[in-house]
């Protein structure tokens, strides 16, 4: 392990859950690249399945929904 990575370990271990969680959400990542695999988390698996049985019902977001997301996201 490089050396910053290994002082900034004890700061980490103080940072709030949701920083943590992001950290861990980048490393899973750079694993999955390295891998060339990614394995869902329980959340994701969930995610998914939910969007799976919205298509299957036919709920998809309306124009207006998908326009808001675009200008919320266009860099």
């Amino acid at each position: 392990m490089i050396s910053t990575l290994k002082k900034m370990l004890p700061a980490i271990e103080n940072w709030p859950e949701e920083d943590q969680q992001a950290l861990a959400d980048a490393a899973r990542e750079i694993a999955a690249a390295r891998a060339g695999f990614y394995a869902l988390t329980p959340d994701e698996e969930r995610a998914v399945a939910e969007g799976l049985a919205q298509a299957d019902r036919g709920d998809f977001a309306t124009e207006e929904e998908m326009a808001a997301l675009w200008r919320r996201f266009k860099r």
